[in-house]
């Protein structure tokens, strides 16, 4: 297939671009070569390559900051997606889009299935909802949920994100604050683009799917397993959600279930697997 991979820059764009190079033929888009809230920019560089699929891994992650740019996280998380929704049609393309946890409101008491129904708590997660709905004007739209990204690729950048913050905490013998009671469920970027291959080259049923590690897990537990695993005497403080001082909404119990990919016979790893293939 002739791949087009926006936002190839970041964590998880270089991991895509890393999986499908070699079989498929692929072509790159950072941030800075294409802006995907303009529509002719946008239109242009698909006319360019003529994808049978676009992988959209660009997106404004800047939780707080979101709060005080509202138009840009728009732009980027919604209208962006869009843009290349209406490409893929003209190109009768596949879309890739990936979301995030963050679309629910963390009230629950057991991993999320697709099925759930969001409730954003600030505008960065009202924007990725906005963006999942904005992709399903693509003849065939795949949205990917992920959620606590971590990792990185040979020849991409440094890994960002809580699970880097940590790392590098603990590599400089620091202290690291860790949420004790954020429950997540996180996502190696190599078994993300792993997983979106699969899909892709089945080729899988189009619609929603959580496409995260397995086990539910505690940034505080995420924590201790990734000293446990370098061997290091961590020093972890633990914190509680409700004494940060955050300028948006977090959802405190975030697990996704990935039952569906499992369905399909897409097996996610454990977290504590994809963890130590990262370290290793």
């Amino acid at each position: 297939m002739r791949i087009a991979v926006v936002g190839a820059g970041g964590q998880l764009g270089a991991a895509l671009i890393y999986e499908f190079t070699g079989g498929h033929d692929v072509v790159g888009f950072t941030r800075a070569q294409l802006d995907i809230s303009d529509q002719d920019a946008v239109d242009a560089a698909m006319a360019r390559v003529k994808p049978e699929a676009i992988l959209n891994a660009a997106a404004l992650t800047a939780v707080d900051a979101a709060e005080d740019r509202p138009i840009e996280a728009l732009n980027s998380n919604a209208f962006g997606v869009r843009a290349l929704a209406r490409a893929a049609s003209a190109h009768d393309a596949t879309l890739v889009h990936y979301s995030t946890d963050f679309v629910f409101d963390g009230k629950a008491v057991v991993p999320y299935v697709e099925t759930d129904g969001p409730n954003p708590q600030s505008v960065y997660a009202a924007s990725k909802l906005l963006g999942e709905w904005f992709a399903g004007d693509a003849p065939r739209a795949y949205v990917l949920r992920v959620e606590g990204i971590f990792g990185t690729t040979p020849g991409g950048g440094p890994a960002k994100g809580s699970a880097a913050g940590i790392l590098n905490a603990l590599r400089a013998g620091g202290t690291a604050k860790v949420f004790v009671d954020r429950t997540i469920t996180p996502s190696y970027v190599a078994d993300v683009a792993r997983a979106t291959r699969q899909l892709l080259e089945m080729p899988a049923p189009a619609g929603l799917y959580h496409c995260v590690n397995s086990g539910v897990t505690t940034w505080l537990e995420f924590a201790e397993e990734m000293a446990r695993l370098l061997g290091i005497d961590a020093r972890l403080t633990p914190v509680h959600l409700a004494d940060m001082n955050l300028r948006a909404a977090r959802p405190v119990y975030c697990a996704l279930s990935n039952a569906k990919l499992r369905a399909l016979g897409i097996e996610m790893p454990t977290w504590q697997d994809a963890l130590a293939r990262w370290l290793a």
